[in-house]
């Protein structure tokens, strides 16, 4: 058995080596040249996993773990850059957002306040694996997803959480279907600034008139500017910049004026 591991890990070695030359010597076009260098980051990491288990007569398994979690993310930007390929303005990343961010997301849900948390453009489910290691149950999550490629996945990986294949910016609508439950928190990940200003102010208005007066709507942005101002009652705070992240992103976060908090985290 540990040699047949060892073989298969070998196999993958040749396999990644050739794919990173391929890639090397692929002609770039414009303006990919950032995403070129993450992958060729990550098909090294990767590399570099299997050699080790490779060499190692009985691999830990930290070490099998790891291997699982850059084959994830390998396989779940492959995912991203084929959605935001086929329609950019629909997906708001060109890769999933990065561990540190999807924490600092959820660190902000007020899973105290009675209610669901929805989701909107979960993608592949990097900001609701973190609302599950923070400890929210996952039937408390409501999940809007455009993509259906990304709600079959997200189904598959989080078999509790209700996902709805449709539009996140038809926000009353969604919720009107399923009963319009109380709402916590509403954590999104959607591209806004691809949408015109007046869309974004109807999305902030319903989901405020739909949550409890001070409840936050969390949003990540690469932007420099709110994606949503000059709503009367509405304030917003942002927080620290997320440099690892691709691109560089923060947390903006929304609330009715009945209550506001700092998110200078």
């Amino acid at each position: 058995m540990i040699d047949a591991a060892r073989q298969r890990a070998k196999e993958m070695q040749l396999r990644l080596s050739a794919e990173i030359q391929a890639l090397r010597q692929k002609p770039a076009s414009a303006g990919d040249d950032g995403m070129r260098t993450r992958e060729l980051r990550l098909l090294s990491e990767l590399r570099n996993l299997a050699s080790r288990v490779e060499t190692d007569l009985r691999p830990s398994d930290t070490t099998r773990q790891k291997l699982r979690k850059l084959q994830l993310r390998v396989i779940d930007e492959a995912r991203f850059l084929r959605n935001w390929a086929g329609n950019p303005l629909k997906t708001g990343a060109v890769a999933p957002s990065s561990q540190e961010l999807s924490r600092l997301m959820a660190h902000h849900v007020e899973a105290d306040r009675p209610g669901v948390i929805v989701e909107l453009g979960p993608g592949t489910g990097a900001v609701t694996q973190a609302l599950l290691e923070r400890g929210v149950p996952a039937e408390r999550l409501v999940l809007i997803e455009y993509s259906p490629d990304f709600c079959e996945l997200l189904r598959q990986r989080f078999p509790g959480a209700t996902v709805v294949n449709g539009n996140a910016y038809a926000l009353s609508e969604t919720m009107a279907t399923l009963g319009n439950p109380p709402i916590a928190s509403v954590v999104s990940g959607l591209p806004l600034f691809t949408r015109p200003l007046p869309e974004r102010q109807a999305l902030l208005s319903d989901a405020m008139r739909l949550m409890a007066p001070g409840a936050p709507f969390i949003q990540f942005s690469y932007a420099l500017v709110p994606a949503v101002k000059d709503l009367v009652g509405i304030t917003w705070s942002t927080s620290r910049w997320v440099i690892g992240n691709l691109p560089p992103a923060r947390v903006w976060l929304y609330r009715s004026a009945a209550e506001r908090s700092s998110v200078a985290a």
